[in-house]
């Protein structure tokens, strides 16, 4: 009978960062897979010693950091004005997103106390800033924000209960540019990011109803079918990650706030952007951890 690596050492060799065929030899005896299971581990805690030492002595800093300072000079460049707001929310301000105790994302949500959370998400805080600026500034106006939210997600290769979410937004447009520009500024992100493959498909969300969704291949060990950058959408036959979520208004959430201009908004997850990138298939290693380090497993 053929024998394979354990659970166990499987688990280690993905923390360590095997190659996926390397994980998949089999053995006759126990005695000569773990001798073998022991090599490799050894050959690749040296490998990942010198990535660290690497960090320490050249980049210094995670992609997560440098992926949102390259986003945020991007759209700087392009027009764009950062603002920060606070990472605590109010229960009323969900409400103006429809998000009340029977809406689908209320239960993930992390409370405080009855009045305020950690923020889910990173729209309703521009909605806020937006009411304000639409009255200052000439149109049309663009703004972004990079920060942390919080989920109660189940833990899954895709999902992390911290992220990091880029949310920009653009209103006052003519409301027939509106699809063109959600294109612009989809490709002009994902480049930015260095997605080489990207796609757009219709969605149904749980807060904007339909949305156009910027998604990329699933890369593992078998080569999937992917789409070329911009097309609409990977083959079906094939897995995909959303990247990001588009949607455009005026919308009817518009309404709690008294906005009526057209409007572009996309929201992006820069850790998936940072697993599209390297084509990875583990979210855990790319954000903010105690056990990674750009990528690299610390417990060498």
């Amino acid at each position: 009978m053929e024998i394979g690596f354990s659970q166990v050492q499987l688990m280690r060799l993905k923390e360590l960062d095997a190659i996926s065929e390397g994980q998949n030899i089999s053995f006759e005896t126990v005695e000569e897979r773990d001798r073998e299971y022991q090599k490799l581990e050894s050959e690749l805690v040296d490998v990942r010693r010198k990535e660290l030492r690497e960090f320490q002595t050249h980049h210094r800093r995670p992609g997560l950091c440098l992926l949102e300072s390259k986003l945020i000079d991007t759209l700087v460049q392009s027009g764009f004005s950062q603002v920060v707001t606070p990472t605590t929310m109010s229960k009323s301000l969900l409400a103006k997103m429809s998000i009340t105790e029977d809406h689908p994302l209320y239960k993930k949500i992390f409370w405080f106390d009855r009045k305020r959370c950690l923020r889910p998400m990173l729209a309703p805080n521009l909605y806020s800033v937006l009411q304000d600026l639409l009255r200052i500034w000439n149109k049309p106006v663009r703004i972004f924000e990079v920060g942390s939210c919080f989920r109660k997600e189940t833990q899954g290769a895709q999902h992390s209960i911290e992220f990091t979410m880029l949310n920009l937004v653009e209103m006052g447009l003519p409301v027939e540019d509106c699809e063109s520009r959600m294109n612009e500024l989809a490709a002009l992100v994902t480049h930015a990011a260095g997605i080489e493959e990207y796609g757009l498909e219709e969605q149904q969300s749980v807060v904007y109803g339909v949305t156009i969704d910027i998604v990329s291949p699933i890369h593992s060990h078998e080569k999937p079918e992917t789409a070329t950058a911009g097309s609409k959408g990977p083959s079906k036959a094939s897995q995909v990650m959303e990247l990001g979520s588009a949607a455009t208004g005026p919308h009817i959430l518009d309404r709690a706030w008294g906005i009526t201009e057209p409007w572009v908004g996309i929201g992006f997850g820069l850790e998936r952007l940072l697993m599209a990138r390297d084509k990875k298939e583990s979210i855990g290693r790319w954000g903010r951890s105690l056990s990674y380090l750009d990528g690299i497993r610390l417990n060498l």
